[in-house]
Order: C-alpha cells, then structure tokens, then sequence
C-alpha cells in the first residue's frame, strides 16, 4: 500500500486525480503498477518536505484509493472510501497501521445533491470568470462529478483549515457533510473575491501611479529643458521644490513644506495667502536642516584663542576650557549651559565670539533685553497677520548651520506680561532633554537644538526665574583690575580705537601715564565699555589734528586729557587725611564696581532718638538697629549715654540710594568708636554682616571691594573669616598691596582697631 500524507487538497470519497508516477515510487517499496492500494492521511498541521512525521501529526481518519490507470508521467488514483485508524506506528518511511472501514450515512435526495453540485461548480466557473488561468482550469472543472471533486481540488487553493478539512471528513452523514462542504466553500470563495477585489484595486492604483510619475519625470525633463534656455523664467514652485528636495528636512518639515506648496500651486500667486506662504516656504527652506559635522578640537588652540582675545579672566577661560575638553571626549556639540554673570563691559558677550572662533563654528547673538512676548522665543502661529518666526530660530536662519554658537544676551531683562512669560518659553530652549524637538509655532514642525551650544549672559541673577536659573551653570565676570584695564587698552582697545579712526601706528602715541589717568580719572565702572568710548574719543581728537594738518604724529600726555575728553575727571572717594571718633571706613559693591563709603555718626543731646539719613534702604535700616543693640550690649556702662542723647548716623552721598547685606561690621564699628571716643586709623577698611551674637557673617562682591579699596588707598581690609576662600579671585596686585585680616567675631575688629583692649 502506498501512503500519502498529503499536504493541502482535501481527499473525499469518490474523486478521482492525477499525480505523478515518480511522486507515487518514492512513497512505495515497489514501482507503481495499476490497482495498487493507496491510502491518504490528513495531517494536523503542514509540514515542510523531509520534515520527519510521527503518529501524532496524523488525523485517526484516512480515505483509501486504488490506482485506475498508469499513463507514462502520470497515474489515476480514485478514492473509495474513508477509514478509522485504531493504531498508527511509524518507523522512518514505513507505516504500520490498523484500520477499519468507516460507512457514510447516505441521507441525501440525488436529485437535491446533483442541485446542490451544479450549484457549486457555476459559483466556481463565475468567480473565476476573467482570471488568468481561467482557460487552462476551465475544461477540468467541466468534467468534474460530484461536490467532493470540487472541495478536493480548490481545498488546496481556498482559506480551508486543516481542522475544517478533518471536520467535514470525519461526518459520517452525507447530508451534514455536504452542508458543511458548503458552508467552507461559499466564505472560501467570498474570501477569494474579496482579496481578488483589493487586488486589483491595488494595481489599477499602481498603473495610476506608475503613470503619473512617467508624465512627471516626462514634464520635468521637459521644464530643465526650458529652464536652461530661459534660466530668468523658473518659477517660484519650480524654485521650493527643488529647495525642499535638498534641504535634508526630517519628514515631519517636509510633509509640511509640500503641502504649503500644494497650497501655493492651487491657489496661485493672486490669492491673498501667497505672500505668508512665500515667506513660509522661504524661512524653512533657508534653514539648515542637515547635522553638521563635528569640527576636531584642538584644546591647545582653544586656549591660545582665549589667551590672544581676553587678557585677565582666568578662572572662566580655565571653565570654558573644561567645557570644550568634555565635549571633545563625548564627541558632542554642546554641553552645559554656561551662564557668564557680570557688570556691563566685563566681557561677557565677546568671549563668547571668542569660544566660536576656538571650535571652529558659526557665531551668533540674540539680544534679550526688553522681551516682554513669549512669541519672541517661540514664534507667532501663522494664523495671525504678520507673523514671523521666534529668535531662536531666526537666528539659526541667520547662522546658515545647525550648530552655531549662540550668545543669548540679558536674560535677567526678560520680563513677562500679558502675552506671556517669554523666561518659561526658553525653559524648552535650554533643556537638552527638550531641545532636540524644539518647535517654533511659526514653522509648526520640531527642529533639533541639541547640536547648539548655548551660552547666556546676565548682569545680574536676582531677575532669573529659579527653573530657568537651574539649567544654567554660573560663572562670575568680576571686575577688572587697574592693570588689568591698562593691558586691556593696550593690548586690544586701542589698536581697534585707531584702526576704527582710520589711524596706523605711526599716527598717534599715548604714554603709559595717560593711559592709567584714563582708567583711573575719566572712568568708574567694573568692566571695560566706559574706557573704550574715552580711547574713542582721543582717537577722533587726534584725527582731527591729522586732517587739519595741525601735525602728523600725536602724542597725548596725561596732561592733555582734560583737552581732548571735554570733561572733568570722575572723583574717587579716598581715604580719610585725619581720623576722628564714630567715623569708619566701609566697603560696598555696585554694579560699576567696587567703592568706599564712610559710616559717620554723632551723638547729641536729646532723648535716645535715631536718626538716619544718606538713603539707605530697609537691608542697612535693619543692619543698624542690629549693630545699635550689639554696642548697647558690649558696653553696658554707655546706657545713660544713649538715654539721654540722640544718635545720628549718616552715609555721605546723600542723593545715592544705598542698600546691602554687608555693612553690619563698619556701623558696629563706627557706634563702638563714636561711644569709647576711640578713633579708627582711616587706613583701615572693613565689610561683612553680624548677628546679634556678634558674628560676622560672609558677604558677596568681594574682589571688587578689594579694589575700590586698593584705589582708594586702604593699607588693611578686614573681611569675613568665611569669605577666605574668595581671595583666589582676587588679582594679586590687588593682595600684594593690600594687608587683609579675615576675622569671625566682632571683637576681633574692635581690638584689632584699638577699641577694646587685648
């Protein structure tokens, strides 16, 4: 016997099918002859040829044939009738199997089954009406006999189970199974239309397609042909696609970008829209789309940038530094968010030119001062008329690249209003977990931030909103010093003062003494802005002599300042010539740098008044009523002084607003002096905050103090003992002419300057 564990078709009673001779030998011991006995098993799942089979990959019903004919290739195999199979061994090809024979129950009408089968074979014929191997299939179909022919034949081709296939053979009742035959045949075939439908509807949309980009490449062949005899006609369409086709936008910009031009090519250049749609267009095709590359860093150059650009300011090169070592090690393009905090002309925008020229890349500034409209950051929607993109992303239109250096100026003058917190707005810009989807409600699609090394500046933090201030990392520009300022102008404002003048080397001299008049006399401010406009200005002078023929060298001596500037010079307050009791010498930081101020006080009669004038603020008010109670307390015997007596206490410099956390230590002191009638050598300066237990707490500001004091003469400074850690810095000319004594109790202060004995 031949078994044939077969794979797809479904063999049924009373069908008759081919196969082929060399098929049927390779399932036999012996060569196939006619009237061999074949038997098909149903297997529970497919399996792949060679894949071995074992007894319980095989259904227990089987259906028997005899082989009716042999015809060269082939052999007629007819099925007779189903069997039950009560044991199932299998030994690599060999089957030994023990069956018996399972009857159908013959219960249907001939007339109704022959109905039935008729039936059937047209649904068969019209489904495949058209189909292209209809031809070849139809005269088979014409010849089949019964329904079980049918399901043996398209089993193979239909959606049928292998489950199904077992459900309709093991039905014992004719009429049931043919039920059943139907029943899978009918949604088999609706399956087979339905897929032949979507088919078909995808090719007819594939030819559509496959037309359309033939007349398309056809069209611009035709149209690059045109263009290249008219270049002057190319069209606006003509010009954004072929933008958009090279920008290299994410497909979220590109999807947007053609369908603004859709709108463009529908509507025409008479609507009302085009002009908002061309400006679109034209922002998001200038945009730099494509990730740069990343430059290699030479950390050495870097530094000789820094150095050659920037005289002073060592402690934040040395932290720009580390920011482009880390970022040469990540191989990334930005990293921290640095925060350069100072007075006007400390350099804080320019280093950041200076840190594009060191990497290598693009430089770009956004001035912040003023914003007030959170669409300045983010954009205007295009909704409104007159919309226009954010700064930020005007300024990588600006940039041309993707990874500019951008220097966002005066964030602590942003200030919120009506149209929203522009600050809250930058939070997105800022945040590197954010930035790479950054989306500008002017192009209404994300673009990635993340390569963009920020850095901001500020004059002051007091401003920044606290989540805006923690994304950013914060590097003090204190003040210059007076050598530092005299290399300063010698170095770079001068020679760009002349070269702006229109003057060479040979056209103008002035002497080492002029210039330390300049910083010292004609100018009073932290950085280095009011000094470059007076270089300015004796360079104008001196080019008037030039062109007037006057003569064709100038040499400016100190002497001459007062001539060519037109103005008086500023007057610094120095040091006291003659000491006196309740007079002391303090300490206080502005935003044009450090200065002194004298704490002077007065005792008359009267009946335990205080009166303080020099407007000091609420911090200074409170600082002396601190300072009040702490001398009340160290001198207990001075009570009936103060009871029948009333304290004035006064700042010179009446018309100046006064305020700060650091005078506590020079009012104790200057109350101390004024009861003991102790007077405190006006070479000594002192600054700092105390507490009611007579500490003196730390203070800020502290190199600019150190200079106003150097400048004014101070010979010794008492700082606070916290504060040490501050004196790094701290320009060593400044240290080396100053004696500074840091001090943790207020008695350390009061012996120190002869008030209360050792």
């Amino acid at each position: 016997m031949i078994y044939i564990p077969y794979y797809h078709a479904l063999a049924l009673p009373d069908v008759s099918c081919y196969f082929q001779v060399d098929y049927l030998n390779g399932m036999s011991d012996q060569p196939v002859s006619t009237g061999d006995k074949v038997l098909f098993l149903m297997l529970k799942e497919d399996k792949k040829e060679g894949e071995e089979i074992s007894a319980e990959d095989i259904f227990p019903i089987a259906v028997r044939g005899v082989v009716e004919s042999i015809d060269n290739e082939w052999a007629l195999v007819h099925t007779t009738n189903r069997v039950n199979l009560d044991s199932i061994q299998i030994e690599g090809k060999n089957f030994r199997l023990e069956m018996r024979m399972r009857p159908d129950i013959d219960d249907l009408d001939p007339d109704e089954r022959k109905e039935r089968f008729q039936r059937m074979r047209s649904a068969m014929l019209q489904t495949l009406q058209g189909s292209q191997w209809m031809e070849g299939a139809r005269s088979h179909m014409l010849r089949w006999k019964n329904m079980n022919e049918i399901l043996s034949f398209t089993s193979a081709f239909l959606h049928i189970s292998n489950e199904e296939k077992f459900a309709i053979l093991r039905e014992d009742s004719v009429a049931r199974r043919t039920e059943l035959m139907e029943k899978v045949f009918y949604a088999s075939l609706e399956l087979y239309k339905v897929e032949n439908e979507a088919q078909n509807a995808q090719q007819q949309s594939n030819e559509k397609l496959y037309r359309e980009q033939a007349i398309r490449r056809q069209i611009d062949f035709l149209q690059k042909e045109l263009d290249e005899l008219h270049p002057e006609n190319v069209t606006d369409i003509q010009k954004f696609e072929q933008k958009i086709r090279e920008s290299g936008m994410n497909d979220t910009a590109r999807a947007e970008a053609e369908k603004v031009l859709n709108r463009i090519r529908q509507e025409g250049q008479d609507s009302h829209e085009y002009g908002m749609l061309y400006d679109y267009l034209d922002f998001v095709t200038g945009l730099s789309w494509k990730k740069e590359e990343a430059q290699p860093i030479d950390l050495a150059e870097a530094r000789r940038v820094l150095d050659e650009e920037h005289f002073g300011l060592k402690k934040t090169k040395e932290r720009i530094i580390q920011q482009i070592a880390v970022m040469a090690l990540n191989q990334k393009q930005s990293g921290s968010i640095l925060l350069f905090v100072g007075a006007p002309g400390t350099g804080k925008t320019s280093i950041g030119q200076s840190i594009a020229k060191a990497l290598k890349r693009k430089y770009v500034r956004i001035s912040l001062g003023g914003v007030r409209d959170e669409a300045e950051i983010r954009g205007h929607r295009r909704t409104y008329i007159g919309a226009m993109p954010g700064r930020i992303m005007d300024g990588i239109r600006r940039s041309g690249v993707s990874n500019p250096v951008m220097v966002l100026d005066e964030v602590d003058k942003l200030t919120g209003g009506y149209n929203g917190d522009p600050s809250s707005a930058l939070l997105e810009v800022l945040d590197p977990e954010q930035n790479s989807t950054f989306t500008d409600h002017y192009m209404n699609v994300p673009y990635d931030l993340s390569d963009v090394l920020f850095v901001c500046t500020a004059n002051t933090t007091d401003t920044i909103p606290e989540p805006l201030l923690n994304r950013m990392e914060v590097i003090s520009f204190p003040g210059y010093s007076a050598l530092e300022k005299f290399q300063i102008a010698r170095r770079h404002l001068l020679p760009k003062a002349m070269e702006k003048a229109g003057m060479g080397e040979e056209s103008l001299e002035i002497s080492d003494e002029a210039l330390k008049a300049v910083i010292s006399d004609y100018t009073m401010e932290a950085g280095v802005r009011g000094l470059k406009n007076r270089l300015d200005t004796l360079c104008r002078g001196a080019a008037v002599k030039i062109v007037s023929g006057i003569c064709q060298k100038v040499e400016i001596e100190e002497k001459d300042l007062r001539g060519y500037l037109e103005m008086a010079p500023i007057r610094h307050d120095r040091i006291l010539e003659a000491k006196a009791p309740g007079v002391v010498t303090g300490l206080a930081w502005t935003q044009a740098g450090g200065e002194i101020l004298f704490i002077e006080t007065l005792l008359t009669e009267g009946s335990g008044k205080v009166v303080i004038t020099g407007q000091l603020g609420d911090v200074m008010k409170e600082s002396v009523q601190i300072a009040l109670s702490l001398v009340k307390s160290m001198f207990p015997e001075k009570a009936e002084l103060f009871a029948h007596h009333d304290l004035h206490l006064h700042v010179p410099a009446g018309a100046v607003p006064k305020d700060g956390p650091s005078a506590g230590i020079t009012l104790t002191t200057a109350l101390a002096s004024l009861v003991t009638g102790t007077a405190v050598n006006p070479e000594y300066a002192m600054t700092g905050e105390v507490s009611l237990r007579g500490v003196i707490m730390p203070i800020g500001g502290l190199p600019e103090k150190l200079m106003a004091a150097q400048r004014a003469g101070v010979k010794q400074v008492f700082i606070p003992e916290e504060n040490q850690d501050d004196l790094v810095d701290v320009a060593e000319e400044v240290k080396a002419s100053l004696k500074i004594v840091p001090v943790h109790y207020v008695k350390e202060v009061l012996e120190q300057t002869g008030i209360l004995s050792s």
